[in-house]
């Protein structure tokens, strides 16, 4: 159409067809025709029409409406137009069953040909759609895993797959690529850390997949956030905002970016490792992803972040996230839950009950219906952390075997007996003598405080340093004072040797004989 308007408009300023024709590489003839077209509509009347109606309306003499003749390929479909019309309209069916009901039919097409025909020539299967605004800098990450290949893993000695977890930014299309084998809660966190690290900041919402790592339960109204994914991002302070299940048009960009890492940076290269791996992916981002010509933009993703949008990310100011690992236990009997090859004491009141439990680099944590009841440093495996106030107290003595204990109850009962302690566990190797200071503490409540502080201070007078040699003493004493009561002679009750009547006059004498 713009070929027509100019020819117009040189015409109307007194150039020949001749002229016209070689300015405009065509022949006069055609020239001639798109001349004559034109005054037909007016072209060099009296009241002529705008000089763009004119050449619409040339335009639509050569051209038509602009509709295309049906291909050959498709012609067999038109006889059955109305048809198909009332198959998609009426009884909804799928495409592939109507290419199943034509051939039955005898109509011989493709699945292609009927897909086009149906598509440009009856309108069916047409999303419209609008364009969304761009978003503002450093206001959203959209965050993806994608499938890359297979890599060899020197621990194992056999291939594994290679994931990929994308974080790109919409505004600048500035992206992160971390490599990992799997896609569980600690890996997910550890590229997003890497990825903030990467750019220098956080942005102020994350839009993710529904992985089960982030969402547990999927609803495009009110979706249900993993518990520990969430308290990640209240760490970091980010929003997260679920892209709907099955809707890839969601997150756009980060999409279309998983083949372009598959092709671009996976394929075709050796990597001796993951870290090896992950290294060439970090000089990728930087150098190759981050400095192309965007299709789309036209620009650099990378100079356009340093440029306009990090400077609008969140700080990073927080150290890096330790990744937790999070378990149920049941507390045993002992009091200990036992976690990642680990011991950890709990008290008494949660015996037989089961805790959650949540593992970092530094602690333990353990909690029961959502209340934190414990925190133990995290120890190595086969080793175990035992707070002893976690035990009743009359068995903590016990459990915690020290000398300190024992002495400060035995002085408790008496000074004498405090010192018989101090004796019984002085020396090198204290701790042989230990199962008879806590003899000793049984046998002060069994007798009482005064016959043992008695017997000790006899025992210490003596040098006698033995738990058994100071129960003899207490049990002999017991058998002197218990034969010494019967020793005694018991006295009957006393009777009167005269009756009352003995002492009246004339009283007769009842005497006892």
């Amino acid at each position: 159409m713009h070929d027509i308007l100019d020819i117009l408009r040189r015409r109307k300023h007194g150039e020949g067809f001749k002229t016209i024709a070689k300015a405009r590489k065509m022949s006069r003839n055609t020239i001639r025709k798109y001349i004559e077209l034109a005054v037909t509509l007016g072209f060099e009347s009296d009241v002529e029409p705008p000089l763009e109606e004119i050449a619409y309306g040339v335009y639509r003499k050569v051209y038509g409406d602009g509709s295309r003749p049906v291909s050959e390929s498709r012609k067999p479909l038109i006889p059955y137009k109305e048809k198909l019309e009332h198959w998609l309209n009426n009884e909804r069916l799928t495409m592939t069953k109507i290419h199943s009901l034509l051939q039955r039919h005898g109509v011989s097409v493709s699945y292609d040909t009927l897909r086009r025909y149906l598509h440009e020539d009856l309108g069916f299967f047409k999303n419209n759609t609008v364009r969304m605004p761009e978003t503002a800098p450093g206001e959203y990450a959209e965050v993806d895993f994608g499938r890359l290949g297979l890599l060899y893993d020197p621990e194992t000695g056999r291939k594994r797959v290679l994931h990929a977890l994308i974080v790109t930014l919409p505004y600048s299309r500035y992206q992160y690529v971390h490599l990992c084998h799997n896609m569980k809660l600690q890996e997910v966190i550890t590229g997003l850390e890497s990825a903030w690290e990467f750019i220098g900041g956080v942005p102020a919402k994350v839009i993710v997949d529904n992985m089960k790592t982030a969402i547990n339960k999927s609803d495009r109204y009110e979706a249900e956030f993993n518990r520990y994914f969430y308290e990640y991002a209240h760490y970091r302070g980010f929003i997260i905002d679920p892209a709907r299940a099955a809707a890839p048009k969601d997150k756009p960009k980060v999409e279309r970016n998983v083949p372009y890492v598959r092709d671009n940076f996976f394929k075709g290269e050796t990597f001796r490792n993951l870290s090896h791996a992950q290294e060439a992916a970090d000089v990728w981002c930087r150098t190759v992803s981050g400095m192309r010509l965007h299709g789309t933009t036209k620009k650099h993703p990378r100079i356009v972040f340093d440029m306009e949008e990090q400077a609008y990310l969140l700080p990073l100011e927080k150290e890096r996230y330790d990744v937790p690992l999070w378990g149920i236990c049941k507390v045993h009997p002992d009091h200990h839950i036992r976690i990642q090859s680990a011991l950890y004491s709990v008290p008494t009141v949660y015996i037989g009950k089961e805790v959650s439990v949540r593992l970092d680099s530094k602690l333990v944590r353990i909690y029961h219906k959502e209340e934190q009841i414990k925190v133990h440093t995290r120890m190595k495996k086969g080793k175990r952390s035992t707070d002893t106030s976690d035990y009743p107290e009359e068995k903590r003595g016990y459990a915690i075997r020290s000398c300190e204990y024992h002495i400060d109850q035995a002085k408790k009962v008496g000074f004498y007996c405090g010192e018989f302690m101090e004796r019984l566990l002085s020396g090198v190797f204290p701790w042989q003598n230990l199962r008879q200071a806590q003899k000793l503490i049984r046998d002060a409540d069994k007798y009482g405080s005064v016959r043992m502080e008695q017997a000790c201070q006899r025992a210490v007078s003596f040098d006698l340093i033995n738990v058994y040699r100071v129960v003899n003493i207490i049990e002999l004493s017991m058998q002197d004072n218990a034969a010494e009561k019967s020793s005694c002679k018991v006295l009957k009750s006393a009777k009167f040797t005269r009756n009352k009547n003995y002492f009246y006059d004339g009283g007769q004498d009842d005497t006892i004989k």
